[in-house]
């Protein structure tokens, strides 16, 4: 894992706990503006918290088990008592307990001696979007595509797949589809990947966009490099949303062919959407690549074509004129 990541994390996991601590210590001053009687309760289990610590720190040859397990039964009944006045005065039982983001690790990043879930999944995004920031995102969005520059029958196509895509991101969430994003250069593909892969960020999900053989290399030098690294790919299989732009523009090799199926396939097999983008047709995609991949797509993917005429082009007359 980067450090620079690592301590990102960690930084991030601090700052939760941090918070939790503040939103629980404001919580409680307002209890015991509001409710004195709650103060005198929380008073009375901060002290049977400490006479307990104190009894097992300095009575270590003695036997004190009935003593603990009273101290144990009188802290109970005062919670249950506390949480009862909390419901009577309008609040929610647990208004007082802490409150982490992650109930797992309490926003440690730790259960045991290994890494809690939650602790890998912001790793996971804050290195997702490194490898984003070459993207431009944000110079993409739905607002800024114009239909206009299709022409009848194209027009209508399109219209449905601008449609379909903005339902698409607006929507999103684990168990949406995955698509395929076919035709001719120019028609608006990557325009509406990006705008699908803004959208999702901004709703707060993890989303991986680069090109097939960026995405490729890097899983390739990781695999063959000293180390055998597997972060990569790992955030790859693992990420909400992954963008894979430019399907047939890298190199034809046995791994590439391999890491593909293998992508696809298990994101598939994990219910996790990927959208694919390609100038190829079916057929070209059929001559390219390996029947499993072909099929996969094919009977998997919400398969979008692309029509029209080149959008760069006609904006490249219209500035000329």
């Amino acid at each position: 894992m980067d450090s620079a990541v690592f301590e990102r994390a960690q930084a991030i996991m601090t700052t939760r706990r941090m918070k939790a601590v503040s939103e629980n210590d404001r919580r409680i001053t307002e209890i015991n503006q509001k409710i004195p009687q709650l103060k005198e309760i929380n008073d009375a289990l901060y002290s049977t918290g400490k006479e307990l610590i104190d009894l097992i720190t300095s009575r270590k040859n003695e036997d004190i088990s009935q003593k603990i397990e009273e101290l144990k039964r009188n802290n109970m009944g005062a919670q249950e008592m506390s949480r009862k006045i909390l419901v009577a005065n309008g609040y929610p039982a647990d208004y007082l307990d802490m409150h982490y983001s992650c109930p797992k690790c309490n926003d440690t990043g730790y259960c045991g001696n290994e890494f809690c879930d939650c602790f890998k999944q912001l790793c996971g995004k804050l290195s997702a979007d490194e490898l984003n920031k070459s993207a431009h995102l944000k110079l993409s969005s739905f607002e800024s595509f114009s239909l206009s520059y299709y022409k009848g029958d194209d027009y209508f196509t399109m219209k449905d797949i601008f449609d379909f895509t903005r339902n698409y991101a607006n929507s999103f969430n684990n168990g949406s589809c995955s698509i395929l994003m076919f035709g001719e250069t120019g028609l608006g593909k990557t325009h509406l990947s990006l705008a699908i892969a803004n959208c999702v960020l901004n709703n707060g999900y993890s989303v991986i966009y680069d090109s097939i053989i960026n995405i490729l290399r890097k899983i390739e030098q990781e695999h063959f490099s000293r180390e055998h690294s597997s972060e990569m790919i790992d955030m790859v299989m693992n990420t909400d949303l992954l963008i894979m732009d430019d399907l047939g523009t890298e190199y034809e090799s046995t791994f590439y062919s391999a890491t593909i199926y293998n992508i696809i396939n298990s994101r598939l097999n994990r219910g996790k959407p990927t959208i694919i983008s390609t100038n190829l047709d079916f057929g070209g995609i059929k001559h390219r690549y390996d029947s499993r991949v072909v099929s996969r797509i094919i009977s998997a993917y919400k398969c979008l074509e692309f029509k029209g005429e080149d959008v760069r082009l006609q904006m490249w007359k219209e500035q000329m004129k």
